[in-house]
C-alpha cells in the first residue's frame, strides 16, 4: 500500500476515534466477561504440547469436549507436570540467536507437511494428523503453524476452542507482523468477543492487516466503506479495497474453476433445515449410489459432478467422479463424455493431464451437440492444447456452445472480444456476452463486467455497480468454506464454534452469515458473549442483512422495535420497517403485522379499512397466512360490529369502552377465543 494512502486512512481512523470518544468511554466500562478462564502464553504452550502428546489421531476427534472431559484433561495436565518452556519467547529469541536455525528449518518442514496433508485430506483422521504436525511446528516457533493453531483455538477445530488462548497467540503474532493475527484481533474487537468492544481499534487492526496483505481485511474494509460502518461512506475507497481482493480471486479462477459453496440459512424452518437442499443427506446419498449402480445414467452424471467439485457437503474425490462419468459415458451420456474430457484437460490425480484424451472425449460429446463438449474443443483450439492455436475454430465452437446457453462459452466469447484475441476488439459485444454469462453466475464474467464498470470501458462508469459486482466475486474466496464448517458445527450443537465462524463471514459482508449470526445470538444459546449484548448485536446484524435485501431481516428489525428487544419500544419505527418489507419484498408477515398496527392505531393512525386490505393481501401473498388472517378478520369484523351496535344504542349515554382497562391488555385474544368457541359450537350442532 502507498504510504501516503495508509497515512490518509490512519487520519480518517483518528477522526472517527475522536468523534466517538464518549461512546468509547462507555464501551470501556462495559468489559466483556470472557467465558474461558484467563490463561497466560505459557499455558497456551502447555495446551499445544498436550495436544502433541496425544500422538494417536483417534484421541483427537472432531467431537466437542463436554465440561467433564475438559476437567479430566486439566487434571491430566497437572499430574503429568508438563513444564512451561514459553513457546512464543523461543520464536522471538530465534532472531537473536542464529544457532537455533536448524530447529526453525525443521518447524518449516513440519508446517509444509501438515499443510500438504490438510489440502489433500479427505477424512477427519488426515486433518487431525495435519494439526498434530502444526502443533509440533508451532512448538518449534514456526509463525505460520502458530497462526494455524491460533485459528483452531478461535474457531473450535477438533473441539479445542479456547478464545482467550487464541487471543494470547494472536497478540504475540501481531507483534511479529502477522497480518492474519491483525485481522483476527480486529474481528474480535469489533464484536467484543474475548476483548473489549472497540470499533476504532478494530478499524486500526484491519487497516494494518490490509497493508500487510490480508485479503480478508481488504474485504472487510471494502464492506465498511461501502456501507459506512464506523467510517464515512466512500464508494471509491470501497472500490479500491474490493478490486484488490477480486483481482486475487480472478487469478485463482483463471487457473482452476471456482467451487461454489453452499450457504444454508438457519432461519429456515427446523424441519427444512434437517433436510436442507444445500446439503446432501447421507441416506439420500446412499440411495443415489444404489440407483447409480443400478444403471441410472442421470444419477451417475450427477454424482460424478458432485464428487468432481466437492458439492452438497461431499468431499472432492476425482476417482469417484471419473468412475461415475465412465459408467455414464458407456451408456451414451454426452454430458459424462464432456466431463471426462474436462478432467483430462485440467488434469488431476485420477485423470492426469492429457490433451489427446481430452480432445477425444470432447469430440465425442460435441458430435452429439453437447454444449460442454463444444466449449471444450473451443478451449483446446484457443490455448493450443494438443492442436495448433486456431482462434477461428475456437470462435466457431464457442459460438455454438453459447447458442445452447453454456455460460462458460458465453464468457469466452466475451473475453475474445474484450481482449481482441483473434477478432477485432468490440466492447459492446464483450459486454453483451459477459452479461449473458453473469446471469448464470459465471464468476469471471462478473469480474470483467466489474472491470468495465470500474473503468468506464464500453459502458458508462458506475462506481456502485462495479463495487457490487466485485463484491460478488470476492465472496467466492476460499474463506467461504467456513459456511459449511459453521453449519455442521451448528448441527452438531457446537453453537459457539458456529457463531464465531458466521460472525467473521458477517463482518466480511456476507448477507447469509449476517442473518445466521443474528439468528444464533437471538436464541441466546451462545456463551462467548454476555446475554445483555446479544439482542443489541443481533439487531445490528439484522439491520446489515436487511440493507442487503433480506426481507426476513427487515421484518425482524420491526419486531425488535415493536417489542423493545435490544432497543427501546418504538411503534413508529416498527411500522416503518414493516412497510418497507411489505412494499419492497411483499412479505406476508410484514403485511399481517402492519394490518394489526393499523387496526389498533399503534404508531400510526387507526384505519380499519386499510387494516382489512392488508390482511387480505397477506392471505393472497402466502397460503400459510390464510388461517391467521381468517381469525384476525373475524375478530376485526366482530369488534367493528360491536362498536357500531354500542355506538348506535348509547350515543348520548356511553362512550366507546376502553377494553384495555376493563377487560385487560389481552382482550383481543379473548375475543378470538370466543369466536373459536362459537365456531366449534355451530359445527357440532350442524353434525347433529
Amino acid at each position: 500500500m502507498n504510504p501516503l494512502a495508509l497515512l490518509v486512512e490512519i487520519l480518517i481512523i483518528i477522526e472517527v476515534t475522536t468523534k466517538n470518544t464518549e461512546a468509547e468511554r462507555y464501551n470501556k466500562k462495559q468489559k466483556e466477561v470472557n467465558v474461558t478462564t484467563q490463561v497466560s502464553v505459557s499455558k497456551v504452550k502447555q495446551f499445544l504440547l498436550y495436544l502433541l502428546e496425544q500422538g494417536n489421531a483417534n484421541k483427537i476427534t472432531n467431537k466437542r469436549e463436554n465440561p467433564l472431559e475438559k476437567k479430566k484433561h486439566q487434571h491430566k495436565l497437572k499430574i503429568k507436570g508438563i513444564q512451561n518452556k514459553n513457546l512464543l519467547k523461543r520464536n522471538q529469541n530465534y532472531f537473536k540467536n542464529p544457532a537455533k536455525k536448524s530447529i526453525t528449518d525443521e518447524g518449516d518442514e513440519l508446517f509444509k507437511m501438515g499443510n500438504k496433508i490438510l489440502q489433500e485430506s479427505k477424512s477427519q483422521k488426515q486433518k487431525t494428523e495435519a494439526y498434530t504436525l502444526f502443533t509440533r511446528a508451532a512448538n518449534m516457533g514456526n509463525l505460520k503453524a502458530m497462526e494455524k493453531m491460533a485459528d483452531a483455538l478461535l474457531f473450535g477445530s477438533f473441539g479445542m476452542q479456547n478464545i482467550t488462548a487464541a487471543i494470547q497467540l494472536y497478540e504475540s503474532l501481531a507483534k511479529e507482523g502477522s497480518y492474519k493475527a491483525q485481522n483476527a484481533l480486529g474481528f474480535l474487537s469489533s464484536y467484543g468477543i474475548g476483548m473489549e468492544y472497540d470499533q476504532a481499534k478494530a478499524l486500526i487492526y484491519y487497516t494494518f492487516g490490509s497493508a500487510g496483505g490480508s485479503m480478508m481485511s481488504q474485504m472487510i474494509l471494502g464492506y465498511r466503506y461501502l456501507s459506512g460502518i464506523n467510517v464515512l461512506q466512500n464508494c471509491e475507497v470501497a472500490l479500491n479495497h474490493y478490486k484488490k481482493v477480486a483481482d486475487y480471486i480472478a487469478d485463482k479462477l483463471e487457473k482452476s474453476e471456482g467451487i461454489p459453496v453452499e450457504k444454508v440459512r438457519l432461519t429456515e424452518r427446523p424441519e427444512n433445515l434437517s433436510s436442507n437442499s444445500e446439503i446432501l443427506d447421507w441416506d439420500i446419498y446412499q440411495y443415489y449410489k444404489f440407483l447409480a449402480e443400478r444403471g441410472d445414467v442421470q444419477i451417475q452424471v450427477s454424482l460424478g459432478q458432485l464428487h468432481l467439485i466437492g458439492r452438497k457437503g461431499l468431499d472432492q474425490d476425482y476417482s469417484k467422479a471419473l468412475y461415475y462419468f465412465l459408467k455414464a459415458a458407456k451408456a451414451g451420456s454426452a454430458n459424462a463424455m464432456a466431463f471426462i474430457g474436462k478432467m483430462y484437460f485440467e488434469g488431476n490425480a485420477a485423470a492426469p493431464q492429457n490433451n489427446a484424451t481430452a480432445f477425444k472425449y470432447f469430440s465425442m460429446a460435441a458430435s452429439k451437440g453437447n454444449a460442454i463438449g463444444l466449449h471444450g474443443l473451443g478451449l483446446l483450439y484457443f490455448h493450443g492444447k494438443g492442436v495448433p492455436v486456431n482462434y477461428g475454430e475456437a470462435l466457431k465452437y464457442f459460438q455454438k456452445a453459447a447458442e445452447k446457453g453454456w455460460p462458460n462459452a458465453q464468457f469466452q466469447l466475451g473475453f475474445m472480444y474484450y481482449s481482441g484475441s483473434g477478432v477485432w476488439k468490440d466492447y459492446k459485444l464483450a459486454f453483451k456476452y459477459f452479461y449473458l454469462a453473469s446471469q448464470s453466475g459465471q464468476p469471471l464474467a462478473i469480474y470483467y463486467l466489474a472491470e468495465m464498470y470500474a473503468t468506464g470501458t464500453g459502458v458508462l462508469r458506475s462506481c456502485r455497480t462495479a463495487v457490487e459486482l466485485y463484491k460478488g466475486v470476492c465472496e467466492l474466496g476460499h474463506w467461504a468454506e467456513k459456511f459449511l464448517t459453521a453449519y455442521f458445527a451448528y448441527k452438531d450443537g457446537d453453537v459457539d464454534s458456529s457463531l464465531i465462524q458466521y460472525a467473521l463471514l458477517a463482518e466480511m459482508g456476507y448477507e447469509v452469515a449476517q442473518s445466521n449470526s443474528a439468528f444464533i445470538l437471538e436464541s441466546k444459546k451462545a456463551k462467548i458473549l454476555g446475554k445483555e449484548k446479544m439482542y443489541p448485536m443481533a439487531l445490528l446484524l439484522w439491520n446489515r442483512a436487511a440493507i442487503q435485501g433480506n426481507a426476513f431481516a427487515r421484518v425482524k428489525i420491526g419486531d425488535y422495535h415493536y417489542y423493545g428487544y435490544g432497543t427501546k419500544k418504538d411503534y413508529e419505527t416498527a411500522a416503518t420497517h414493516y412497510s418497507i418489507a411489505a412494499d419492497k419484498h411483499h412479505s406476508a408477515q410484514a403485511m399481517f403485522n402492519l394490518a394489526y398496527m393499523y387496526e389498533h392505531g399503534l404508531g400510526i393512525a387507526k384505519d380499519i379499512h386499510l387494516a382489512r386490505r392488508l390482511y387480505d393481501m397477506a392471505a393472497q401473498t402466502s397460503p400459510d397466512a390464510h388461517i391467521p388472517v381468517f381469525f384476525a378478520l373475524m375478530k376485526l369484523e366482530t369488534m367493528h360490529l360491536l362498536h357500531d351496535i354500542l355506538f348506535f344504542n348509547f350515543t348520548m349515554k356511553w362512550k366507546w369502552l376502553k377494553l384495555d382497562s376493563t377487560v385487560g391488555p389481552y382482550w383481543d385474544l379473548l375475543v378470538i377465543g370466543l369466536i373459536v368457541a362459537m365456531l366449534i359450537f355451530l359445527l357440532r350442532n350442524r353434525h347433529r
